[in-house]
């Protein structure tokens, strides 16, 4: 049995003290099995109020506090976690993803975003974690991942099922003291190398841009770090989220002025499952409206934002 989308439907079920309680998540269980046989009718809303629903493999995962339950159907519900959990899938190094503090606390917009919206939907909530973003958009192509936080391109929608905009995002480059890179304007330069994660969206859009300068791809963003260290790039160019993340970790880094573009960073879940879309959309206003994705967006440390409208 799964948890009900509001505390209601469990009323009729207060014999609970009779039941095999096997479907409560661990610490709930643990919780349930130390009140008294006496108090767990009065206390069994307050039990169920302060366990999450969670169920994540990585280390310090956390379900973000999910707006207002849902309208949603049984037939919706299995659309959105077929499996029986919502599997959000991420890639490290992005705040927009998944970013990881000193003590292994897991943050990130899908984190949160995919944490509510299982919390909403009443299922367990599991991340799958990915080298790069183009292999979590594979997964979610194929159906191996319910959901992400992504750039909601013309070309990704060929490919998968957008909601409207949580938060735009400015694209810049990034640099080590003593790139031959130091404006915007000495980008597109005979000879300058711009690294890009590959198969992302900048791959793209610079390839097409660029008239003089060369995009190489890396495999990750922990290789492009690697890549600037060696010299082996004079930039690296993505949304300044993640720059600015990346500049944190390495010495004399700096984020240009200015900007090449906006990424529009919209909830995605597969193709096929556009019956559901209604209710993801729900989500995806409440989550704005009642500050859920600024949170988000401020717990994960995420720079370089416009919240969208």
């Amino acid at each position: 049995m799964a948890f009900g989308s509001t505390l209601a439907s469990f009323s009729i079920g207060l014999a609970v003290v009779n039941m095999k309680n096997s479907w409560l998540p661990g610490a709930c269980h643990r919780a349930q099995n130390a009140i008294p046989a006496r108090l767990v009718v009065a206390g069994l809303a307050l039990v169920l109020s302060a366990c999450a629903v969670v169920d994540a493999p990585q280390r310090g995962a956390v379900a973000a506090t999910a707006p207002t339950p849902l309208s949603i159907s049984p037939a919706q519900r299995q659309l959105l976690a077929p499996s029986g959990k919502l599997r959000v899938g991420v890639y490290l190094g992005s705040p927009t993803s998944l970013v990881r503090d000193a003590s292994g606390q897991s943050r990130g917009v899908s984190v949160d975003m995919g944490g509510a919206l299982a919390q909403s939907l009443g299922v367990p909530f599991e991340l799958v974690e990915f080298p790069r973003l183009a292999l979590v958009l594979d997964a979610l192509k194929s159906g191996q991942v319910d959901m992400t936080v992504t750039n909601a391109t013309p070309a990704r929608a060929a490919d998968m099922n957008f909601t409207e905009p949580l938060v735009l995002l400015e694209l810049g480059y990034l640099v080590l003291p003593g790139s031959r890179v130091q404006s915007l304007a000495d980008v597109d330069r005979s000879g300058v190398r711009i690294g890009v994660s590959q198969g992302s969206t900048s791959q793209g859009t610079l390839s097409r841009q660029f008239q003089n300068a060369t995009v190489v791809g890396a495999p990750s963003l922990q290789a492009a770090a690697a890549m600037l260290k060696a010299g082996q790039i004079d930039a690296f160019a993505t949304n300044k989220g993640i720059l600015h993340d990346m500049a944190d970790g390495l010495v004399g880094a700096q984020v240009l002025p200015g900007r090449w573009g906006l990424e529009q960073l919209a909830l995605a879940i597969p193709k096929g499952r556009e019956a559901a879309l209604s209710a993801v959309q729900q989500f995806v206003a409440q989550a704005k409206a009642s500050g859920l994705v600024q949170r988000a967006a401020e717990r994960a440390g995420l720079r370089g934002t416009a919240m969208a409208p």
